[in-house]
């Protein structure tokens, strides 16, 4: 396309003020306000002659406003919005990881839709604490002195590490096979570095023994960390020092001793199958200072960073000036506290998702499988077993048998995937051998017509 024509192509753009006379963007300029619509006007206009620079043709005037509208419906519909995990991963990062439970959620609407006394002791009449209530109820479930909360595991570690190096240049003791990246690029050693404190790495990447830790100890060792690799695992000639054998070596030696369990679980695995991931039970018995966890991973409720541990040590890190800048919010601390209670009646299994999801038979998955079966009635369909994941950084290598719906689409996979993507509510599988699955195990409950209407619809375009 030459200059001349690309200059023509320009002038037939209609200006914003002939866009908003548009019947459909008037609409939309009435529910919103018009300097917002007049500025979705002008990047649109913007995008469509960058468009026609690469030698595009300019669209007509009813195009480009429903191009806005459609825009409009992107960036301004409520977010994030909700889809169908039929992936089979249990924990997805990139979905939201746990949904919350019926009684989480309930809490959550309570606590946002009214006044709370999240600051408050109504008792006394008098200012209370967030961290109150909670951190009696994680001393309850975890056996713990006391808790704190914050907003995420790495705002907890970084909050502890920060306490604890207080008032210098302080060292902190890790295995060289404990200083580890997890998702998002977040490494152990930069948070070490960002807290203040100088890393002190002991051992070899494969085997690190207690007298390791005991020769690194010195006038100036705040800490000795233990991080739970939670998304790998080292296997083959390995050793790893025991829990109990740094606590006896901190509590010779004066040393506190942090736990960072990354996931987090209060309920034993092997029960579901699956290899024995370390409990905050067990961290907080063996007689840890400071146990660190996440609260949205295999605790199955919001995003938080938990802290359970020796009451004196807890307290400094709920003084330390940081602990502000990352506190939870209310919605937060009222899902967790939900969170929470379901373990300490003994029903985490039946109320929260994510253990719903690990708990569940083969047996009732395949029925589900079956009905989806019965009811897309394609020979594009059929059933196949296959494994479900644990995910979100926890039990790496562990899987759930389960039954997949998969479909081998008349055209490739990936456009088929795509198609299940394009609906109102979004169907996110997982492609496998050049073939479509479906695994009912992270379908929650009420969304099995929306995946038989999405294949039925992907299957006919």
């Amino acid at each position: 396309m030459t200059n001349n024509d690309i200059n023509t192509q320009f002038r037939s753009l209609p200006s914003v003020e002939q866009l908003l006379q548009e019947l459909v963007l008037g609409g939309l300029a009435g529910e919103y306000s018009h300097a917002a619509v007049v500025s979705l006007a002008r990047q649109q206009l913007n995008d469509t002659r960058d468009s026609i620079r690469e030698g595009k043709n300019a669209p007509a005037l009813q195009q480009l406003a429903a191009d806005i509208m459609a825009r409009a419906e992107e960036e301004w519909s409520p977010w994030p919005r909700p889809l169908v995990n039929a992936t089979g991963v249990v924990i997805h990062t990139n979905l939201g990881r746990a949904p919350l439970s019926e009684p989480a959620m309930a809490a959550v609407n309570a606590a946002a839709g009214s006044y709370s006394d999240l600051e408050f002791d109504v008792r006394e009449g008098s200012r209370g604490s967030r961290q109150a209530h909670i951190g009696r109820l994680i001393a309850e479930v975890t056996g713990a002195e006391t808790g704190l909360v914050v907003n995420n595991n790495a705002s907890a570690i970084m909050l502890g590490l920060s306490a604890v190096t207080e008032g210098g240049p302080r060292e902190v003791i890790v295995s060289r096979g404990e200083g580890v990246e997890i998702g998002g690029g977040f490494r152990i050693p930069d948070v070490l570095m960002q807290s203040g404190a100088t890393l002190v790495e002991v051992g070899t990447t494969n085997r690190t023994y207690a007298r390791d830790y005991a020769s690194a100890i010195n006038e100036n060792t705040a800490a000795i960390l233990k991080v739970h690799p939670s998304n790998f695992r080292v296997i083959g000639f390995t050793h790893e020092a025991e829990l109990n054998e740094l606590v006896t070596l901190g509590r010779e030696r004066g040393v506190p001793v942090l736990n960072d369990l990354g996931s987090g679980c209060l309920l034993d695995t092997t029960q579901y199958g699956l290899a024995p991931e370390p409990t905050v039970q067990q961290s907080v018995n063996a007689g840890v200072e400071l146990s660190f966890f996440s609260g949205d991973k295999l605790i199955g409720g919001p995003q938080a960073g938990i802290i359970a541990g020796n009451a004196e040590w807890v307290d400094r890190l709920g003084r330390h000036p940081l602990a502000r800048a990352v506190r939870i919010d209310k919605m937060g601390l009222a899902a967790l506290s939900a969170t929470l209670t379901s373990f300490l009646k003994g029903e985490a299994h039946e109320e929260i998702p994510v253990w719903r999801m690990i708990s569940m038979s083969v047996d009732t998955i395949t029925e589900t499988a079956e009905g989806w079966l019965k009811e897309i009635d394609s020979p594009a369909v059929s059933l196949r077993e296959g494994q479900s994941t644990v995910g979100g950084g926890s039990l790496p290598g562990e899987t759930l048998t389960t039954t997949l719906l998969a479909v081998t689409p008349p055209d490739s996979p990936d456009a088929f995937a795509r198609r299940l993507r394009s609906g109102p509510t979004p169907v996110i599988a997982r492609i496998e051998d050049e073939v479509v699955v479906l695994d009912p195990r992270t379908v929650s409950d009420g969304q099995s017509a929306t995946v038989v209407e999405a294949v039925k619809l992907a299957l006919k375009a």
